[in-house]
């Protein structure tokens, strides 16, 4: 049914959307990359193949998986390693891998297999080209990839309590597009239909991927039991995901991209918004939103988190969930605007956990409101990063002001305000974070303060007549370009700054790594410490054999047992 928003409710403010500790709270949704990704595919009736699986019986070979589209095909070419353990990390310095994976563009040749083969296991000491698309590898989840094993090899099935405590039989421990490490430039497929939103390449990797995991347990199953071995049952291979382990690598690229994340954002402020604008819900939304909610809460029950953060954080989110429910069935969701008053409820009554959870989980009876705004989450405005010279001085202070007014209002002399400088390893070339006044680190520090130096151009521009144009200013100071630049975009990209400081004693980087995580689709975030975090990709999702139009999305939430 389509259902007809009248009263505008507007977005939310982005001084309250983007305060790390509520980007820190975010919940997959209907935008979440994921999703659009199996949309998409099902939608378009997608096939698959494996042309290539040959695995020995230790589970070391190649294999490849074939999505064919519309127009195209993608390729996921996959080397599987015999690890010793001692050599198992989830660490970014690892240097081998239980398995490795090239994305390639189209139907890869012997010959392109046998060039993967002495580069892709290599991961960043190795080259690929521009047909590749992704480059990425996995360890196993040691305990849970030999339960499943021996179950099968034994005759029987694995036990589907420890499959939901764990979640997947490999981890990821990065994903590497864009251009890194020789492979395909962003540009390349931005223009195809199936890549042109954000991360579609990407994910496309990690959902075959899975689909490789799976065989590869099989058949090393089927090796050690020969003829009793049993075949993995599909509802439990159902609630097998694929792990991730993220670290501070991926937490500059909120900062680096603020008119990309502004359009991430800003699509979900907007699917929220025109939620929140509908009038009155029919039986049918209604009911589509409480089953919804039930399967949400069962996944909810196998969320498990070690992480003093996250535990607290879980334990709110339970008293939220009771706490809806209560308010689902005392208040319920009839009379006008039900979804406004069901937001407006939870924003004094929830944390904001939970009231991000309710938030993504009102827009699923809206796929008719919602849906098409995954067309505005990519990138495609170059003019945005061309500086306005003419803009009087004036004006540009009161962007600054707009978009980081609490920084200019701070102390940025105080050690507790700038005690944390961001740089990049020698080591691996990764971004990295520590205690300024304690490590020699200073004189390497990377911009990602954005608060910190607007705050100083602010009170540089304060000293210049406000009809003056500013590029006579950064003509005296070019050192404030990218402020300048960065309080243009707020124009056109309002959620596109952090409003809260980066670099201060208090900041946790893990809410800037959750914020983009969430987009992804990520479930079960299981922080390891404030700058790390585990995640589940692709949990209750259909194999490519499997996927339909009618299980192509709420996959996300797991059936209610009968």
């Amino acid at each position: 049914m389509k259902t007809q928003a009248h009263t505008h409710i507007d977005r939310r403010d982005p001084e309250t959307v983007m305060r790390l500790s509520r980007l820190g709270s975010l919940h997959q949704c209907r935008l979440s990359f994921m999703r659009q990704l199996t949309r998409r595919m099902a939608r378009e009736n997608w096939s698959f193949s494996r042309p290539v699986f040959d695995i020995d019986a230790n589970g070391v070979g190649t294999a490849v998986y074939t999505a064919h589209g519309p127009e195209r095909a993608y390729s996921l070419v996959a080397f599987a390693h015999d690890l010793p353990p001692e050599k198992r990390s989830d660490r970014v310095i690892a240097d081998a891998w239980d398995a490795t994976f090239a994305l390639f563009d189209g139907i890869p040749t012997q010959a392109d297999i046998e060039r993967l083969s002495k580069n892709v296991p290599l991961q960043e000491t190795g080259r690929v080209s521009e047909t590749e698309l992704s480059l990425s590898r996995a360890n196993r989840s040691v305990r849970l990839w030999e339960h499943v094993v021996d179950a099968l090899a034994a005759g029987q099935q694995p036990d589907l309590q420890q499959i939901y405590q764990v979640g997947y039989l490999m981890r990821t421990t990065a994903v590497y597009g864009s251009g890194k490490f020789g492979a395909a430039d962003r540009e390349n497929i931005a223009n195809r239909p199936e890549t042109c939103a954000p991360f579609q390449a990407e994910m496309l990797s990690v959902y075959l991927t899975r689909a490789f995991v799976r065989d590869l347990v099989q058949h090393i199953a089927d090796a050690k039991g020969g003829d009793q071995a049993a075949k993995l049952d599909p509802d439990i291979a159902h609630w097998l995901g694929i792990g991730n382990s993220t670290g501070l690598g991926m937490a500059p690229f909120i900062v680096n991209h603020p008119i990309l994340f502004n359009n991430w954002v800003m699509a979900r402020e907007e699917a929220i918004a025109r939620v929140r604008s509908v009038e009155t819900s029919s039986a049918a939304e209604v009911d589509h939103f409480r089953s919804t909610f039930e399967r949400s809460q069962l996944s909810m029950t196998w969320w498990r988190s070690e992480h003093p953060l996250q535990i607290e954080k879980l334990a709110a989110l339970n008293a939220d969930l009771q706490a809806i429910s209560d308010y689902v069935d005392q208040v319920g969701l009839t009379g006008n605007h039900p979804w406004d008053r069901l937001v407006s409820w939870s924003q004094t009554k929830l944390s904001e956990e939970g009231q991000e959870y309710l938030a993504s989980l009102i827009l699923e009876p809206y796929a008719d409101l919602v849906d098409g705004l995954a067309s505005c989450m990519a990138d495609g405005n170059a003019e945005a990063f061309v500086i306005d010279g003419s803009m009087p001085i004036s004006e540009v202070r009161d962007l600054i002001r707009d978009a980081f007014g609490w920084a200019v209002d701070l102390d940025w002399a105080s050690r507790e305000n700038c005690a944390r400088a961001w740089y990049v390893s020698e080591e691996k070339l990764e971004p990295r974070m520590g205690e300024r006044f304690e490590e020699p680190i200073a004189d390497y520090e990377q911009p990602l303060a954005p608060a910190r130096d607007a705050a100083a151009a602010h009170a540089m521009l304060s000293e210049w007549d406000d009809g003056q144009p500013v590029a006579e200013f950064l003509l005296r100071h070019p050192e404030h370009r990218h402020t300048v630049r960065r309080a243009q975009m707020t124009r056109s990209a309002p959620y596109g700054e952090i409003r809260d400081n980066t670099i201060g004693a208090t900041v946790v980087p893990l809410d800037m790594l959750r914020a983009k995580l969430s987009f992804f689709g990520a479930t079960h975030f299981d922080p390891r410490s404030d700058r790390w975090v585990r995640i589940c990709m692709y949990a209750g999702a259909p194999y490519p054999e499997e996927l339909t139009s009618e299980n192509a999305d709420l996959w996300v939430y797991p059936e209610v047992p009968a």
